[in-house]
């Protein structure tokens, strides 16, 4: 178990600096134009939320640390 939570926990970590240093993207599709059955889509980028980079990191900075101090 000890190990699991230090395992999940930087694995947050790790993630939530990645989006912090601003690389986290999704992608968004928006149709533009529909006639019928024939519709003109368009695909872009999105960044995410700085505070879900900010949440993951804090969330698994904390599991890291309960599995480093946890005994047993």
């Amino acid at each position: 178990m000890r190990a699991v939570l230090i395992l999940v926990g930087l694995v947050l970590l790790a993630g939530g600096i990645w989006v912090l240093a601003g690389h986290g993207s999704y992608q968004a599709t928006d149709t533009l134009v529909q006639i019928g059955s024939a519709k003109v889509t368009a695909t872009h980028d999105k960044a995410l939320p700085q505070w879900v980079g900010i949440a993951a990191a804090v969330v698994g900075a904390v599991l890291a640390l309960g599995g480093f101090l946890k005994k047993g």
